[in-house]
């Protein structure tokens, strides 16, 4: 029989419902899973104590048969996702000691749904990185194996759901930030599409290019949290209203695109066996697969790497030691700059802001930003097409289990393990990984996951096709 805190949302919320837990007791089964195995998996950056009158407001709620199912439900926060009066680091000493002044949009509309917040959770610094390695509190560890990493950069929200911490989490998704620590850690994570939740109080990152995303044990509940967060919000002239793109059917009949010109070097022998006997289950529940090209994709993860940085140099210069952040003094303002900024940022984010300065600098915005922006407009055209004749495009959701620390020090080998799910990032479009079996990795089984991409506005189609992946793995 589960635990409290092993329970999903639905699970949670129908215990509650038939008097069969209490919104204190579950709190309190979460609360004590995370103080017992947070000093070893390093998942929370803080655990919250108790808000007495939340938890008492949620049980009153219910009890007066409140039809919200996040009611008094515990979830956990990436420490990029701004709550009032706690602090928002986004993994950095930059901003170690800055303290929300206000809640995000998305923490708003969970505390009104009666949700509870357990934490914040490790993240890559300012969400730079790909296995939480890049913190500057300390790396978050995989539950299924300490000495690999959860994925990044929301590897702290995958890592205490996967240990059963929190009910549920959410992070924030600006090239795969959500879908990789989901399969490297055994759960669901969804990127929502862009402009369909509000970032407001998300620490930038990449403006173009960032979604907060949930994190969860089913897709079931997935699709709860993604419609408790979702929609327009005059705080964030990027949201979209309903409607915006044309409509996708959810049916039985799901057209699966299969890009196999792209599955080939690079990908773990034992994973893409998985993946294709994950597509043969779902073409044997009678959905179809499809072979698509697209050839712009193999020049995706370059593109990536040039427009992001350019965002992150743009959005982090207002974190100078005068207007915002570390403040470190030398003898001159240029000092007081230079100190500030080489204390405050960690290494990977100092690389990342140089290679966005780079490419934005007049003699080279040409030959770099403008060619990478014009490949993300093909590779929007590109997948529109695909569309014609799929619901969804296919990938495993990383190229190998999740790896060992210090395993990929070199740059490149890190950058490479976002190579299926940037398209989604860079097209705006949603996408979902769910997980598959698991595969033997020194004497462990560590969890992998398949990689739907939907047009924009489709997620109902995968949802859809991520509770078929359910039934069938």
């Amino acid at each position: 029989m589960k635990t409290p805190n092993e329970m999903t949302i639905v699970e949670a919320a129908r215990a509650l419902r038939a008097r069969a837990l209490t919104v204190r007791e579950l709190w309190d089964a979460c609360a004590a899973a995370a103080h017992a195995k947070n000093p070893e998996l390093r998942a929370f950056l803080e655990i919250f104590d108790a808000d007495d009158a939340a938890i008492t407001t949620a049980q009153k709620r219910i009890d007066a048969g409140d039809p919200s199912l996040l009611c008094g439900i515990p979830l956990a926060l990436k420490d990029n996702i701004l709550t009032e009066g706690k602090t928002a680091s986004a993994g950095s000493k930059m901003l170690e000691n800055y303290h929300a002044t206000y809640d995000a949009t998305v923490v708003k509309k969970l505390r009104n749904a009666g949700a509870l917040f357990l934490g914040r959770t490790n993240m890559d610094e300012f969400a730079m990185g790909s296995s939480t390695e890049h913190s500057a509190f300390g790396a978050a560890k995989n539950p299924h194996d300490i000495s690999r990493v959860p994925g990044g950069s929301s590897g702290g929200s995958a890592a205490a759901v996967a240990a059963n911490l929190s009910i549920a989490a959410l992070g924030s998704d600006t090239g795969g930030s959500v879908r990789q620590p989901a399969a490297h850690t055994g759960i669901v994570g969804l990127k929502p599409t862009y402009g369909a939740v509000s970032r407001s109080g998300l620490i930038a990152m990449g403006s173009s290019l960032d979604q907060i995303g949930p994190l969860t044990k089913s897709v079931e509940d997935a699709h709860l949290l993604y419609e408790a967060v979702r929609g327009i919000d005059p705080l964030d002239s990027t949201t979209i209203p309903d409607g915006l793109y044309p409509p996708r059917d959810v049916s039985q009949n799901v057209r699966i695109g299969v890009p196999r010109h792209l599955l080939h070097d690079g990908i773990d022998a034992d994973i893409l066996i998985a993946f294709n006997a994950a597509l043969a289950a779902l073409a044997s529940a009678g959905h179809t697969l499809v072979d698509v090209e697209l050839p712009t994709s193999a020049y995706a993860l370059a593109a990536y790497y040039v427009i992001m940085p350019a965002e992150v140099s743009t959005n982090l210069a207002r974190l100078d030691g005068i207007r915002y952040g570390h403040a470190a003094r030398g003898e001159t303002l240029l000092e007081d700059y230079v100190r500030s900024r080489t204390e405050g940022f960690g290494e990977e984010a100092r690389r990342r802001v140089l290679l966005g300065t780079f490419v934005l600098s007049s003699g080279y915005i040409d030959a770099y930003y403008r060619k990478a922006d014009a490949a993300r407009a093909v590779l929007r055209r590109e997948y529109g097409a695909a569309f014609a004749k799929a619901d969804v495009i296919a990938f495993p959701t990383t190229p190998s289990p999740a790896f060992r620390f210090g395993e990929k020090s070199d740059p490149v080998s890190m950058y490479l393990e976002d190579i299926f799910t940037v398209t989604a990032n860079l097209t705006g479009m949603p996408a979902i990984s769910v997980p598959l079996q698991t595969v033997l990795r020194d004497g462990k089984q560590l969890p992998i996951g398949i990689h739907f991409t939907a047009p924009h506005q489709a997620e109902g189609v995968l949802f859809a096709l991520g509770g078929a992946v359910e039934k069938v793995r």
